[in-house]
């Protein structure tokens, strides 16, 4: 099993969260692999720029999530992944997608809606802390 530790962001304008879509109709929030000498903060920084062209400010950490997924292009294809979340705002609604990396749209969606569209469960949940999260900033 080959371990693999990744950051990203839950980005909020308004009363949006920005989703992206994949060639195959998922919805996911940006997120990538962390490279040498780059802290958690920094790639899920890059990782939002690079993949929807959405500059941030982080507001604070989220937490993590652990999962195991199969990676059919490899021979040891167990992957042992932690992503680091980290809520961030943007100061614009304007995002592009990255095509290189599967991504075909990025839209700043409806915070409860972006809670139904996004794919995966540890997704939601962290999704719903940013909201949580938000709120409590936003009213101080």
């Amino acid at each position: 099993m080959r371990e693999e530790i990744s950051a990203g962001g839950v980005v909020v304008f308004g009363n949006t969260i920005l989703l992206l879509k994949k060639y195959n109709g998922d919805w996911v929030l940006p997120k990538g692999k962390v490279e040498l000498d780059e802290t958690f903060e920094q790639t899920a920084i890059r990782e939002v720029y690079e993949e929807a062209s959405v500059k941030v400010e982080v507001l604070r950490y989220l937490g993590k999530i652990h999962y195991t997924y199969k990676n059919n292009w490899e021979d040891n294809n167990v992957i042992n992944k932690t992503v680091h979340w980290f809520l961030m705002q943007s100061r614009s609604m304007d995002c592009i997608p990255l095509k290189e990396e599967g991504f075909i749209d990025a839209k700043f969606i409806h915070m409860n809606r972006s809670v139904d569209l996004a794919k995966y469960d540890d997704e939601k949940e962290i999704i719903i802390k940013a909201i949580e999260e938000y709120n409590k900033t936003s009213q101080n």
